[in-house]
């Protein structure tokens, strides 16, 4: 069915304008009622962060959301279009989005008086009502309110004219919802600013007197280290705030895992990928470990991004190998975590600078990953058979770049490891099973019952 395209026809449809926050109130009600989620995207927020999000929105309240890196927080904020109507009238031409019925600028005055039901007005998509700024020492007034615009003043306007104005950022989101990320560095004269928006809901510009009740819902985000290190939120305006929405990284590993499978790169490559769930855990367990590290400093926080990048990494390495192996499954083995250096290391603050010191608290984050998701999988006493094999001379060796069937073959003739790769689901294809053997060995190895030996580039001897 067409939409109105003038004023006159959309009071004939009835059409009631609602102010943004009653708009969004409705839409998380009808979503509510009906079982359907706001955020489809968002993992492991259901019990914690995600109620608190729908208080705040039932009760009409802006919010800031507080948390450290890589906890979802920008993606939180823009999900909250999802409540917004699919397309809301506006006049034609306006450049903040007036409402048709209740016009709040002077050249849309003008032009209702002028014109009357017959004013047009276009539709504005959701997309059109949202807008974000990152808060950077550049920022000016005139970016988020408004300044005069030279250009209209040399077209022959009076600088009194209240038609000289550039609308800033912030009046141009008008009736939709404006995001401000990482609040605590907009300088302290910025945040004032802020403060008509937020209480009474409207700006000033400039000398003039221009009073615009806007209608719009503030969002910001801050890293809790902010309030204290680089800037910080005035005091008046965290009062404004309606809600304070703390956001955390994931409580429980397999949180963690599904954010990572949802997170990384796909590629079709005409390969088959398998990835045994005992790495995704290992994956998992670094980054849960690395935010317990007293190594690492916690107040920048260990995002997601790096179990992300992590278990990529991985992924890339094992296909590198299976490329020149000339394998077409790929599977990451426990020796492909020598790798994720790179993608780690970049990623955290280490109370410590010294660079070396980093690479050997991530090695050790490494092996106690293992150890741990080992202990979740196995106890040393079920390899009593295989640990007596090593104590009369056998040995296993293990590389980075050895091929899969050379693992099947230290499977066959160890005794115990084809029920342990069964029971690690990794006993069908070579490449799993070299992916589980490796896992095995260096967890009886992080247990102490078996010896490990460099024996050349990226190869180990184990033994008894």
């Amino acid at each position: 069915m067409a939409k109105p395209q003038t004023i006159g026809a959309l009071k004939k449809e009835g059409y009631r304008v609602l102010p943004v926050r009653e708009e969004m109130r409705k839409n998380l009600i009808r979503k509510l009622e009906n079982d359907e989620p706001l955020f489809t995207d968002i993992i492991g927020y259901d019990d914690t962060v995600i109620p608190q999000v729908y208080n705040a929105i039932l009760a009409g309240q802006d919010i800031i959301f507080l948390g450290e890196r890589g906890q979802a927080k920008s993606r939180m904020i823009r999900g909250l279009m999802g409540l917004l109507d699919e397309a809301v009238p506006a006049i034609e031409g306006c450049e903040i989005n007036d409402d048709p019925f209740t016009p709040l600028c002077k050249p849309c005055l003008q032009k209702v008086a002028e014109t009357g039901d017959k004013t047009p007005i276009s539709w504005l998509p959701r997309e059109r009502r949202y807008a974000e700024k990152l808060a950077t020492p550049d920022i000016t007034m005139a970016d988020l309110i408004g300044d005069i615009d030279p250009i209209k003043v040399t077209e022959g306007r009076y600088l009194s004219d209240e038609l000289t104005i550039h609308y800033g950022l912030i009046p141009r989101t008008n009736r939709g919802i404006f995001c401000i990320n990482e609040l605590p560095d907009l300088v302290e004269r910025l945040q004032v600013g802020l403060f008509n928006l937020m209480q009474e809901g409207d700006i000033q510009i400039k000398g003039y007197q221009v009073r615009l009740p806007l209608d719009v819902l503030v969002v910001a985000s801050a890293n809790p280290e902010d309030y204290t290190n680089r800037g910080r939120i005035i005091t008046p305006l965290k009062d404004r705030y309606g809600a304070q929405v703390r956001t955390h990284y994931p409580q429980r590993p397999e949180v963690e895992i599904q954010i990572m499978e949802m997170e990384r790169r796909r590629f079709e490559d005409g390969r088959v990928t398998l990835i045994p769930q005992f790495i995704k855990e290992i994956v998992a367990e670094v980054s849960a470990l690395a935010r317990r590290s007293p190594d690492i400093s916690q107040r920048s926080g260990v995002s997601v991004r790096i179990s992300t990048a992590n278990y990529e990494t991985m992924i890339g390495n094992a296909l590198r190998r299976a490329l020149r192996l000339k394998e077409r499954v790929v599977a990451p083995r426990i020796s492909d975590l020598s790798y994720i250096t790179a993608s780690t290391l970049g990623k955290l603050e280490m109370e410590t600078v010294e660079e070396e010191r980093g690479e050997q608290v991530l090695e050790e984050l490494v092996k106690r990953a293992v150890a741990n998701v080992f202990a979740r999988y196995f106890t040393v006493e079920e390899f009593t058979g295989l640990l007596e094999m090593f104590q009369e001379g056998a040995t296993a060796q293990v590389s980075e770049s050895m091929p899969s069937r050379s693992y099947v073959r230290i499977a066959k003739r160890l005794d115990g490891l084809p029920e342990a790769l069964a029971r690690l689901d990794c006993e069908k294809r070579p490449a799993t099973i070299a992916s589980g053997v490796e896992f095995i060995l260096e967890g009886l190895h992080l247990n102490r019952k078996l010896n490990k030996v460099k024996a050349g580039a990226g190869a180990y001897r184990y033994n008894g």
